[in-house]
């Protein structure tokens, strides 16, 4: 397996491969799944150098951790495949919890309870650290390939146990239905990316009146 990850000093120069607009990244790997719910989605966590690289862009994990699983990853082909599969399953259970949240309707329990096993193994991994007199929660060094999916599972956490949960929402577009946090400050965004959904949208009505005038 290739990675296709930057690393080293060339890093700054890729161009990103994930598009972070949700405001949580829990909610941002939700969406690693493109097209969700049309005929074919798009699977954008391939190989497990997609997700190093999910962990490298949203800058949960050191550049230098990230460097040190990706060369993990590449000695041990097997066990690179079982993280990524625990990943896309830490994924699918965080898009059932979610998108209820989203749509308003009662959340699987369920999965509300494999996701509770996920956030208590990132919490093994966690230590309180001291840095110019302050204390902060950390996640250890271990160079373990489910390591990107520790801050994942515990974005996840924070942001069902906090008030702004009920901000989840699913964009309007049909054709995307990414989530997203609403922070606007009416909190009645539609839409998950103004320059994106929200223009296309805009578009849509601009030649719907047109027609209706001829």
């Amino acid at each position: 397996m290739e990675a296709n990850i930057s690393t080293g000093r060339n890093r700054k120069k890729t161009v990103p491969q994930f598009e972070l607009i949700a405001g949580a990244v829990c909610l941002d790997f939700v969406n690693t799944l493109d097209d969700r719910f049309s005929s074919e989605p798009k699977e954008l966590l391939k190989e497990y150098a997609d997700l190093a690289r999910f962990a490298e862009e949203s800058a949960i994990l050191a550049d230098a951790k990230v460097d040190r699983v990706v060369e993990r990853s590449l000695a041990n082909p097997e066990a690179s495949r079982r993280a990524l599969l625990k990943g896309i399953r830490l994924r699918g259970v965080m898009s059932e919890v979610f998108y209820a949240i989203a749509w308003q309707k009662p959340v699987p329990q369920e999965e509300l309870i494999v996701l509770n096993r996920f956030v208590q193994e990132a919490a093994q991994h966690l230590q309180i650290v001291e840095s110019g007199g302050r204390f902060a929660w950390k996640f250890d060094d271990a160079d373990d390939l489910e390591a990107p999916l520790w801050p994942i599972a515990r974005s996840a956490a924070e942001l069902l146990a906090s008030d702004r949960v009920e901000f989840v929402r699913a964009c309007a577009s049909k054709t995307c239905e990414w989530l997203f946090l609403d922070e606007s400050k009416n909190h009645r965004r539609r839409w998950c990316d103004m320059t994106k959904c929200g223009n296309r949208a805009k578009v849509r009505r601009f030649y719907s009146r047109k027609r209706n005038e001829l």
